[in-house]
């Protein structure tokens, strides 16, 4: 039974071996098991590796093939999208349940981007909620302005609060839009 036991490890280990050097890739060294050469795992071409043929240039065209096409010009895109998408200024957003306590953010847009998120609530009526909202009210925040939307993840161990968060947000954001 140990025998078995030590065999089942070893190709585990050997198959985690595997899969780390496929996803790695491949530096074309054998593996060696006790006495057996293991086949080696080709690598896949990527779509950046894979090559390509140029197309043929139509008659009467002083293009190379070698040439890029045009692309349009930045003023092409909508104003909303080159500026923000928001306007500036601060937004309240709604107060939100967070089980233990309400939540409720402020946003602040400058540029058309946000560019702060102020807690104006917060469960912080005990030890454990100020520790949970100590840890988790920057991680909202960074990831908001990271974002730039309320769509950010819920963090463990605060999912109420991130919940409430992401709806106080969502709603001071409808407002600047």
């Amino acid at each position: 039974m140990r025998k078995y036991l030590q065999i089942s490890a070893l190709l585990g280990i050997f198959g985690l071996m595997v899969l780390v050097r496929h996803a790695i890739g491949s530096d074309e060294r054998p593996v060696v098991v006790g006495n057996v050469q293991l086949p080696t795992p080709t690598p896949t071409p990527t779509p950046s590796s894979a090559t390509s043929t140029p197309s043929p240039v139509p008659a009467g065209s002083t293009a190379s093939p070698s040439t890029p096409a045009p692309t349009p010009a930045p003023t092409s895109m909508p104003m909303m999208k080159r500026m923000g998408m928001y306007k500036d200024g601060s937004y309240t957003g709604s107060v939100q349940d967070a089980y233990y306590g309400n939540i409720q953010v402020q946003a602040v847009i400058s540029g058309g981007r946000i560019t702060d998120v102020i807690f104006l609530q917060f469960p912080n009526d005990n030890g454990t909620s100020q520790y949970i909202n100590s840890q988790a009210d920057p991680m909202l925040k960074q990831e908001a302005i990271q974002a730039q939307s309320a769509q950010v993840d819920i963090v463990s161990g605060a999912s109420a609060s991130s919940q409430a968060f992401q709806a106080s947000l969502s709603d001071a954001l409808s407002q600047a839009k």
